[in-house]
């Protein structure tokens, strides 16, 4: 079995559900509000863990509330628990905002995860032992570039989630085997919007990209390859927050599994289609049984 480590946030996800979103200076009725565990590093855990993987978590929750509830919910969720500490003040929490069309928009408040710039001790072996790391960027960056660095010198694949999108130093883009951004992300870090420009612009820094394009699949670029384009199903989204970190939980997966590269974003972006029929962040995402039993090569 495919042995992830994850070295990331946990938030709790504070979600309002409305027919459409506010503009600036606007007030609108909502018609549900929910608190859901989630995060991207937490999101990304649960997926690889749902998909197939052994999964550990590294970061930390406040010792609130929200902190008991989201390390319950990783623990049931199958994600090995011992490399997330407890710190004393809150949880990290986000403030997500969903619309009619399975649109959203999200503020984090970092909380617990600030306090993550380092590895702890034992951390490192934790990373050492594993088949791949998954890293994003909701968590200071030093405790990201040391993972990477880590990761790097034992020989395990990184793969990076730049959100939220920022500069990145090149140490970390050196440590880093495949880069998985989103189109918006890929344009951020390149100025360029055409997804298949970006990448191409990307692999001057690392050597494989795979670019997410929500319901029109996903677009993988290498640079000894000609770029490849791999469709998603076309389902119907209610909410799409944490359809990415969804697909680069099972991508991980898949890859571990030595699964080629088309098969691996196919798989993946079955997954994701899964998870925005539902709503909630890692509420919605799939069991392997469920993946296997929609995906079709």
């Amino acid at each position: 079995m495919t042995h992830i480590a994850v070295l990331g946030s946990t938030n709790m996800d504070l979600v309002t559900y409305v027919e459409k979103a506010p503009h600036r200076g606007e007030t609108v009725t909502g018609r549900e509000f929910r608190t859901i565990p989630g995060g991207k590093g937490a999101n990304q855990a649960i997926a690889a863990a749902r998909a197939g993987a052994t999964v550990s978590m590294i970061g930390a929750v406040g010792n609130d509330g929200f902190g008991t509830r989201l390390r319950s919910t990783l623990e049931h969720s199958g994600v090995t628990t011992d490399h997330l500490r407890t710190i004393e003040g809150p949880s990290g929490t986000a403030h997500i905002v969903v619309d009619d069309e399975g649109g959203n928009a999200i503020v984090v408040i970092p909380g617990a995860n600030g306090t993550v710039d380092h590895l702890a001790p034992g951390d490192e072996g934790l990373i050492a032992s594993a088949d791949a790391l998954l890293l994003q960027l909701e968590i200071p960056l030093a405790a990201v570039l040391a993972g990477a660095r880590s990761a790097r010198d034992h020989g395990v694949r990184t793969l990076l989630t730049p959100a939220p999108a920022q500069p990145l130093p090149p140490e970390l883009l050196d440590a880093t085997d495949l880069l998985v951004p989103n189109e918006h992300e890929a344009a951020t870090l390149t100025g360029r919007s055409d997804p298949f420009a970006a990448g191409a612009a990307l692999l001057d820094r690392v050597p494989r990209v795979v670019i997410t394009l929500g319901a029109a699949g996903s677009v993988y670029l290498t640079r000894d390859a000609e770029p490849l384009a791999v469709p998603a199903p076309h389902v119907t989204a209610v909410d799409s927050t944490g359809a990415g970190d969804t697909y680069v939980g099972a991508l991980a997966v898949a890859l571990g599994e030595e699964r080629p590269i088309r098969e691996a974003m196919a798989w993946a972006a079955t997954a994701a289609a899964l998870s925005v029929q539902r709503e909630g962040a890692s509420a919605s995402m799939p069991y392997r049984s469920e993946i296997e039993a929609r995906y079709t090569s």
